[in-house]
């Protein structure tokens, strides 16, 4: 059965890391049969969340940017990818910014299956925990019925296209391909 997948890649660098794991992900998804749509958030306006509570009570944010069309993008999906480069043991900013502005239909991305995709230049994975327990924070604790399906870890990846050649194409590839 095809699944319809999104891809949220929040790396700066087009090419990037991150980037080129999303993109492998996106190659075997895609033998698979998969519908796939591809989004980098730097190419969104995302703006910070202000905390205001308006959307507790209408599901709707007031300021008025980007990020209502990548919610219903997430809402609309069956399986949601979410890549980002690691800094300083953590999600970048823009990624994490994206995660606080679901608020307003957070309870909408329900019945969803997740991966995850790193890359840092730290070549231990036990290093990237951080990163996982903040993507977990968000799926397991406030998304309901949200499967975490699998993880990708691009480590030593420090300089643009140093992970080519990484055993985590590979593992990137394959995953998109098992969707």
């Amino acid at each position: 059965m095809s699944k319809n997948v999104l891809v949220l890649s929040a790396s700066f660098r087009k090419g990037g890391n991150s980037d080129v794991l999303c993109d492998e992900f996106i190659k075997g998804a895609k033998e698979a049969g998969h519908n796939v749509e591809k989004i980098h958030v730097n190419d969104y306006q995302i703006n910070f969340c202000r905390g205001c509570g308006v959307c507790n009570n209408t599901h709707k944010c007031v300021q008025k940017d980007d990020m209502v069309k990548i919610l219903d993008k997430m809402v609309n999906a069956d399986v949601i990818v979410m890549g980002t480069p690691v800094y300083f043991y953590n999600m970048n900013g823009q990624m994490k910014t994206l995660i606080d502005r679901t608020v307003p239909r957070y309870e909408e991305i329900s019945n969803k299956d997740f991966y995850f995709i790193l890359a840092a230049a730290d070549s231990s994975r036990a290093n990237m925990e951080r990163v996982l327990e903040s993507f977990r924070g968000f799926t397991e604790d406030c998304l309901n019925n949200a499967h975490e399906k699998g993880i990708v870890y691009g480590t030593g990846a420090w300089q643009i296209g140093d992970i080519k050649g990484s055993p985590a194409l590979k593992e990137a590839y394959e995953m998109g391909k098992n969707v």
